[in-house]
């Protein structure tokens, strides 16, 4: 395996047809106090010509954006995957084209990570409704093993990094939704533990509108195929572990998050 730049954080950035938060998400990257880094965007055949332009656009005033243009549309897991096939750094950090870095986030993640000699890692972050007004929080536990991480998702995914020289690159499942929490077990199985930073590093943005009852079912289906096609469980152990351990670790989740959301706008 060839031994990756020291040091360098290669940023994975899936685009689809997002013209809105995409500038600003870019910037935040390429705006890092920690220089040594390269932003690898795979655009899923974005039908918004305005979406080219702009990466395009970047890519010419910094020579650290680096460009992937797919003719189908595969999805985001896919579209990550050539990205990190094509990383030439040690780290490996996610960041998704609606989402934001504070600007230290990568400096501090970078030394944290060095401190406590991890695999992976992530933080807490802030979350925005799309006209950038603060509305919660979501505070992330101090460490995460797989058996915990396997009972529900708590990393949210514009927060993540990775250390390659540890065990060398993963690469997340091609299903259309819960790639990232597949890729982050998968890790787990590894490393064994994962380690939180407490303060808010990301500002993960909330969709307005509310999820349909189709797309909340889909959801189960996904979240029960990652158990299926990540631990080989059957599809009855598959849906019993997912009715029975997450979605009651779940809710208790979403609840934490309100009460921590309202604490934190001093409600």
């Amino acid at each position: 395996m060839q031994k990756p730049t020291e040091d360098l954080v290669s940023v994975i950035m899936p685009t689809y047809n997002e013209s809105l938060l995409l500038a600003d998400s870019i910037r935040s990257v390429l705006a890092q106090t920690y220089r040594n880094i390269e932003l690898l965007i795979t655009d899923d055949a974005s039908s918004n010509q305005r979406v080219r332009d702009m990466l395009l656009q970047f890519q010419q005033e910094d020579s650290r954006v680096r460009l992937f243009f797919l003719d189908t549309n595969c999805g985001p897991g896919l579209a990550r995957n050539i990205s990190i096939q094509q990383a030439e750094g040690r780290f490996i950090a996610f960041c998704d084209s609606d989402d934001c870095w504070m600007p230290d986030k990568v400096e501090r993640q970078v030394a944290f990570m060095k401190e406590h000699d991890c695999c992976l890692s992530y933080s807490s972050y802030l979350q925005r409704n799309p006209e950038g007004e603060i509305v919660g929080i979501v505070r992330s536990p101090a460490t995460l093993t797989f058996r915990q991480l396997m009972h529900d998702n708590k990393i949210g995914c514009s927060t993540a990094m990775y250390d390659t020289a540890k065990y060398g690159k993963f690469f997340m499942p091609t299903i259309r939704r819960r790639q990232d929490w597949a890729l982050f077990l998968s890790i787990l199985q590894k490393c064994g533990t994962a380690y939180g930073i407490q303060e808010p590093l990301t500002y993960y943005c909330l969709r307005s509108g509310s999820v349909s009852r189709a797309k909340r079912i889909s959801l189960i289906h996904y979240n029960a195929s990652v158990y299926q096609q990540l631990l080989g469980y059957s599809k009855l152990k598959s849906y019993l572990y997912l009715f029975f351990i997450f979605m009651p670790t779940y809710f208790a989740k979403r609840a934490k998050i309100w009460f921590d959301s309202r604490k934190f706008r001093g409600k």
